[in-house]
């Protein structure tokens, strides 16, 4: 299996004290991605699954000193560090406090994985504050999804957004064509990936989209009617890269504002969406309302139900930018927008092809809000000015 390109990133902290959270969505491939950092460490080490009932005995003793010493004992290690790896720590909150203690009294190093950063946020802060380092693992970006099937490699991946190029040929943009319309039906789940036939494709996805409800929801909340989330799911599906109106979502599905915003958290917290809020060169309101909705991969946005073209692009391509880091996007009272502002520095406008006109228009509201960088990105070949193309994204 390829390494993800987070795994790079993650090995440089292996020497720090704090403990390393791996977080994300069920089945991005947190468990494959610590296995391969467990293969780095040549120091004493520990592997425990908290799904196995049996692994969390060696962590019930209230005695976090003898703790400590059974963890010795099982690794061998004699004075050498201990190095600990824990899948699942989401089953057993108390390990956060043992984690902590370990690490200001004994230096063990704890590398773990929790599903849901909507439970990590609610534990994480007091228990771990100024002792963790946390990764978000998520769905495949395209350079990953091509890197997993041989078809790229790693020093042809551009991951500083200002060296993306304007300037791709034709026969560049065919030969990657077919794979990103792949991408755009499937999305980026590893499993998805690499598994060639689309009926199994389809079965896989359903399968981590009845996961979400079987594990994450009735493990993170205490929601007492899940077909109330179910339903406003279905309702966000034909909303995809629109802005959410609270209000209308709570008439028709006849829930209160308070509990559609509770809702939406928690569908952010799991990672399952991503709430874009609005352009503004103050610091961004917090609320939910107002901004755009995205699912977090484009396959369970297919599963769930179906969108337009334009919509199941322009999701995609959210998904894409935020690799780069923050987004945002520009509204002014529906006579001119943008679609995404990065870093409320670089603007894209997404097209399923663009034009001349498109970019023009992009570069007039552009240097009306003082932004001098900007881009088209579009679906179709265009030999249309400042145009990219998400094979290359």
């Amino acid at each position: 299996m390829q390494k993800r390109f987070l795994f790079n990133e993650i090995i440089k902290y292996l020497d720090h004290k704090n403990a390393i959270i791996i977080t994300g969505m069920r089945q991005v491939g947190k468990t494959t991605l610590m296995k391969q950092i467990y293969e780095e460490i040549n120091s004493p080490k520990l592997w425990f699954d908290f799904d196995n009932p049996l692994d969390l005995l060696s962590f019930e003793n209230v005695d976090y000193d003898a703790i400590y010493k059974e963890l010795v004992k099982q690794s061998s290690s004699g004075k050498q560090r201990i190095f600990v790896f824990i899948d699942e720590i989401q089953n057993f909150p108390e390990i956060t406090k043992i984690i902590k203690y370990h690490i200001d009294k004994f230096n063990v190093k704890y590398i773990v994985t929790g599903s849901s950063n909507y439970y990590l946020k609610n534990f994480f802060p007091e228990s771990l504050s100024g002792r963790k380092f946390l990764f978000l693992l998520t769905p495949l970006s395209f350079q990953e999804f091509l890197f997993l099937k041989g078809k790229r490699d790693l020093s042809e991946y551009i991951f500083d957004v200002g060296k993306l190029k304007a300037d791709i040929l034709f026969t560049d943009y065919k030969k990657l064509e077919f794979d990103y319309n792949d991408y755009l039906e499937f999305g980026g789940f590893p499993e998805v990936v690499i598994t060639d036939n689309c009926d199994t494709k389809r079965l896989i996805l359903k399968n981590i989209f009845s996961s979400f409800f079987e594990k994450d929801i009735k493990l993170l909340s205490d929601i007492k009617d899940i077909r109330e989330l179910r339903d406003l799911i279905l309702m966000l599906v034909p909303r995809t890269g629109n802005i959410l109106d609270i209000t209308k979502l709570s008439n028709e599905l006849n829930l209160n504002r308070v509990k559609i915003y509770s809702y939406l958290e928690l569908l952010q917290g799991v990672f399952f969406i991503s709430l874009i809020p609005k352009y503004s060169k103050s610091i961004d309101r917090t609320v939910a309302g107002g901004r755009k909705v995205y699912f977090s991969d484009t396959g369970i946005l297919n599963t769930i139900g179906r969108v337009n073209e334009g919509q199941l692009f322009e999701n995609a391509v959210a998904n894409q930018l935020k690799n780069f880091g923050e987004l945002s996007f520009y509204n002014k009272r529906n006579t001119s927008k943008i679609d995404f502002i990065l870093d409320k520095k670089i603007a894209f406008e997404v097209k399923l092809k663009s034009s001349s006109n498109d970019y023009e228009r992009l570069e007039k509201i552009s240097s009306n809000i003082g932004i001098v960088e900007f881009y088209l990105i579009s679906k179709n070949f265009s030999e249309s000015r400042g145009t990219l193309f998400p094979q290359f994204l």
